[in-house]
């Protein structure tokens, strides 16, 4: 998700719709279409402007939706995505293609908000087997007996893409919570309808989103992650077609933690444990805040 104070992001990622219609339903198809064509015309002119639907923190573009929209436009098969600043929703982006294969989001004066570089493709090797859908269950039910928790700097739940409490077709819902005997996080969810693409296919931008949040969730029940911390970078290969309507797995563990940084592997798979997606994000902390001195 991106915070707008730190100008870091962490929720973002990219689809081709520029209309809240995309995230209604079946009933709302057509709308949804028309928002594509919209994209389409506006993405041919290396523009894109990111609806209010995919923000993370208030105003704040969710950071994994801006890395899918980066790796959407690079011609590379794997890319990592930084974020060099809060990308905001609702205003017209440039989005550009780079020569060695990368993409890069501009905002006003050609601010640089996000970059997408080439990278070697998520090995699957160091990716532990997914839980049972059983024990990803249970944790879902654990993160919502918990009560309305989020990851701002209070610890209170925001109206979050990625991990908010909206209903399935207007967020992803990825609501982790630590799998009982493990040090990873995750949760049993069905992609909506309303993210899919004309063969019914999770759209790849909103792949990448999910593998956003649960990251941050692994940091914070398994890991030393605070509330409050911010994306800095996102790397994803997608490795299968995700079907909507049917169930999955999103899981998330930590690799590393150094001083503010803390590093966490994801992984999205089907109801029988078979890999769809692979993941690692950066995550930052906040920084602390300056104390006054006392007085002489």
């Amino acid at each position: 998700m991106t915070d707008a104070s730190t100008g870091t992001g962490m929720e973002t990622n990219a689809g081709t719709e520029t209309s809240t219609d995309a995230s209604r339903g079946p009933e709302a198809r057509g709308g949804v279409s028309q928002a594509v064509a919209e994209a389409v015309r506006e993405r041919s002119h290396g523009m894109c402007t990111i609806p209010t639907e995919y923000q993370g923190y208030p105003d704040v573009a969710f950071g994994g939706y801006v890395a899918g929209l980066l790796a959407g436009c690079a011609s590379a098969g794997t890319v990592r995505v930084d974020f060099r600043a809060a990308t905001p929703v609702g205003v017209p982006l440039r989005l550009a293609e780079l020569a060695d294969g990368g993409a890069r989001l501009t905002g006003r004066a050609d601010a640089v908000l996000a970059t997408a570089t080439p990278a070697p493709a998520v090995s699957v090797a160091g990716v532990p087997p997914a839980p049972s859908l059983e024990r990803a269950r249970a944790a879902t039910e654990a993160f919502h007996a918990g009560g309305l928790t989020g990851l701002a700097v209070d610890g209170t739940s925001v109206d979050c893409f990625g991990c908010g409490h909206r209903p399935p077709d207007r967020g992803l819902r990825q609501h982790c919570a630590r799998v009982p005997g493990s040090d990873m996080v995750a949760t049993a969810w069905t992609p909506h309808p309303a993210f899919a693409d004309a063969r019914g296919l999770l759209r790849a931008e909103v792949l990448w989103a999910v593998l956003d949040c649960p990251t941050a969730w692994a940091g914070i029940h398994v890991g030393t992650l605070r509330p409050g911390a911010v994306t800095a970078s996102l790397t994803a290969t997608l490795l299968r077609p995700v079907v909507t309507g049917e169930g999955h797995i999103t899981y998330a563990w930590p690799t590393a933690t150094t001083g503010r940084k803390h590093t966490m592997g994801v992984a999205v798979a089907t109801a029988r444990g078979e890999l769809c997606a692979v993941g690692e994000a950066l995550w930052f902390d906040p920084r602390p805040r300056a104390t006054g001195g006392s007085a002489g």
